[in-house]
């Protein structure tokens, strides 16, 4: 192949990549309107609607919290009533050790909480996914940087700011979910391995009653910051969508 046949072999496989970036960039500036001014709206309506639920209501507090005396382990024969201590024992030395068990046969977690994370926990994906596009959105329709006639960027930039602390936010509340049930494991051990010490049993409580009022509070943040940002962008749509009236085609 000639040294001019590859040139324009590589100029074509160039402008194809080209046209597949701009498609890529003119689908997502479209979904990205879509969730600001039809998904957001919907959004908060949704969490709203949950917020004002009876499954997420302080009232249900106390129905949440588990009952601590399951945790501590008890001899084996005392949980099978037709079995002697001699049946469960292990030898240890001249003596016997009574082997220990749980109600239930394990110690399961707090069903009513995970219930309630498992339908926080898509919700936080979601808005994840959601606003890093309405970022690529913001970022794509940044013009090239000039001197001057810069009010409508300082207004896009201050969007963006908003629009990555709430992409933060939603990142730490998932991270925050999956750190409880490591946090209440070890408690629930303690329990287990502790039982006489009754501080243990009250963390797990003040642990699950804290957990159920951080999904609330993540529902109630989740609901403000879509009701924030759709107004935003609503309010300065046009400076963000044109921040120079003379620059309208200057985007990276």
């Amino acid at each position: 192949m000639s040294a001019q046949k590859r040139l324009l072999s590589v100029v074509n496989r160039e402008n194809e990549d080209k046209k597949q970036v701009d498609v890529y960039k003119e689908n997502l500036l479209n979904e990205a309107e879509h969730i600001v001014f039809e998904k957001f709206p919907k959004k908060v309506l949704e969490l709203n609607a949950l917020l004002e639920s009876g499954d997420f209501a302080y009232s249900r507090l106390q129905q949440l919290l588990p009952n601590t005396d399951e945790i501590v382990p008890l001899p084996l024969s005392q949980l099978e009533p037709n079995t002697s201590d001699d049946d469960y024992q292990a030898i240890d030395g001249p003596t016997r050790t009574p082997v220990y068990g749980f109600v239930g046969g394990s110690v399961k977690c707090n069903m009513k909480l995970a219930e309630l994370t498992s339908v926080l926990r898509p919700l936080l994906r979601e808005a994840v996914e959601d606003v890093n596009k309405i970022k690529m959105w913001i970022i794509f329709l940044i013009p090239r940087i000039e001197d001057g006639n810069n009010f409508g960027v300082s207004i896009q930039e201050e969007a963006l700011n908003e629009v990555r602390t709430v992409e933060a936010e939603a990142a730490s509340f998932l991270d925050q979910m999956s750190r409880y049930f490591v946090s209440r494991a070890r408690l629930v051990t303690k329990v287990a391995k502790y039982p006489h010490v009754d501080d243990y049993r009250r963390a797990i409580l003040d642990m699950d009653e804290k957990q159920f009022i951080n999904i609330r509070l993540v529902l109630m943040e989740l609901r403000n910051h879509f009701a924030t940002l759709h107004d935003m962008i609503l309010k300065n749509f046009e400076k963000i969508k044109k921040p120079r009236s003379s620059h309208v085609d200057s985007m990276y």
